[in-house]
């Protein structure tokens, strides 16, 4: 499975609530820290280009979904935290600007065609995945905390011949930067990366699933597309929270 079609790729990306040039936009996204402003003004072109590359087999759905993660955002809890003014503010520009609801629908169908749809994996792909789900019962056995967990990781990374390149704590995240010895594995019939990123990370994707159960948030390879090394994270799952991903509806309905 290589992602989905570059056709329905552009259309949801051409989709973007592009902001009204108004002093009601000025206002909303004033409120919003000038989160909206920067999506249409540097995110999205880049998103545009990236569509465009993907199209043209240049680059993987993982350097999309990359980019799609690290929009520009509004936060609304401090970790699980609410923050009640911040939630309250989002509301507001919701009241002021009915693209900012618009955009976090359309951020949400957009997330929701480049993640894994189990329904559309492949026999073989299944097998990876759960494959890695049935290992991850042993390999983090007892493993509570990030920090186990990423520890057990970083083993299972060396077991198969990844190097770990550097180890860091950002916040409550660990982070691992690694090189890949399969990162051109099939590079000259599929692309490169194709096989590690589109096929091999299903076996991640068995660990993401055995985890978030558990509430770990695994954050599988990212990173490679412009550098020989990709990195991932663990992290405490958390009710965090943040526009686009969470609409101000879900503010409303949580009392503000």
């Amino acid at each position: 499975m290589a992602g989905p079609s570059p056709e329905t790729l552009r259309r949801v990306v051409d989709r973007f609530p592009t902001p009204p040039e108004s002093d009601r936009f000025a206002a909303a996204d004033d409120l919003l820290d000038g989160a909206y402003g920067r999506m249409a003004d540097e995110w999205h072109p880049e998103l545009r280009r990236l569509a465009g590359s993907y199209a043209d087999g240049d680059v993987l759905r993982e350097r999309v979904l990359e980019h799609v993660e690290a929009v520009p955002s509004y936060r609304l809890t401090d970790g699980a935290a609410p923050l009640p003014d911040r939630r309250a503010e989002l509301a507001a520009a919701a009241d002021t600007l009915d693209e900012v609801a618009a955009v976090a629908e359309w951020y949400a169908d957009l997330r929701a065609l480049l993640a894994d749809d189990p329904d559309e994996l492949t026999l073989f792909e299944r097998a990876l995945h759960d494959f890695g789900y049935v290992v991850a019962h042993v390999l983090f056995l007892g493993a509570s905390s990030p920090a186990s967990v990423v520890r057990r990781l970083r083993l299972a990374y060396r077991s198969v011949g990844v190097r770990i390149d550097d180890t860091a704590v950002e916040g409550d995240r660990e982070c691992t930067t690694f090189t890949c010895p399969y990162r051109n594995v099939g590079a000259g019939r599929c692309g490169k990366r194709w096989v590690c990123h589109e096929k091999l990370d299903r076996v991640d994707d068995g660990y993401v699933t055995y985890l978030a159960d558990r509430g770990i948030d695994y954050r599988r390879p990212r990173g490679c597309s412009g550098s020989e090394q990709c990195y991932s994270t663990v992290a405490r799952g958390s009710p965090e929270q943040w526009w686009p991903k969470t609409p101000p509806a879900a503010v409303r309905d949580a009392g503000g």
